[in-house]
């Protein structure tokens, strides 16, 4: 086994091993993004809610279930387009949300678990 050079920087900090870091740092900052959007509970559960819906949920709809007003729904729903996890469309004066597709993968694997995990109502 050949006896590798350390670099000044891994001498300097007291390096012993090489460690391999197995996601790059722009994947690192997106999903990081991507999780700073949903860590917020409405925005989050605004998207348990489209991913286990059978249809388009209406803009009036979150209004409603959230006892929040439009503005409030709307920003939360414009962060989630934003990045990508959402889509909307017009129909007639109300919009209609569905999850984006295609969800990424990571969203897909989260949003799974976490209705797995909540006891049914």
């Amino acid at each position: 086994m050949a006896i590798q050079e350390r670099t000044v920087a891994e001498r300097q900090r007291g390096v012993c091993c090489q460690v391999e870091i197995p996601i790059t740092p722009s994947v690192a900052r997106e999903t990081s993004d991507l999780l700073k959007t949903v860590s917020d509970p409405t925005r989050l559960s605004m998207l348990t809610t489209l991913y286990t819906a059978q249809q388009p949920v209406c803009i009036c709809d979150f209004t409603a279930a959230y006892d929040l007003g439009q503005p409030t729904i709307s920003h939360h729903m414009g962060k989630l387009r934003k990045a990508g996890l959402v889509s909307a469309r017009k129909k007639g004066i109300w919009v209609y949300y569905t999850l984006a597709q295609p969800l990424p993968a990571a969203m897909k694997v989260l949003l799974e678990a976490i209705v797995a995990s909540v006891p049914p109502v």
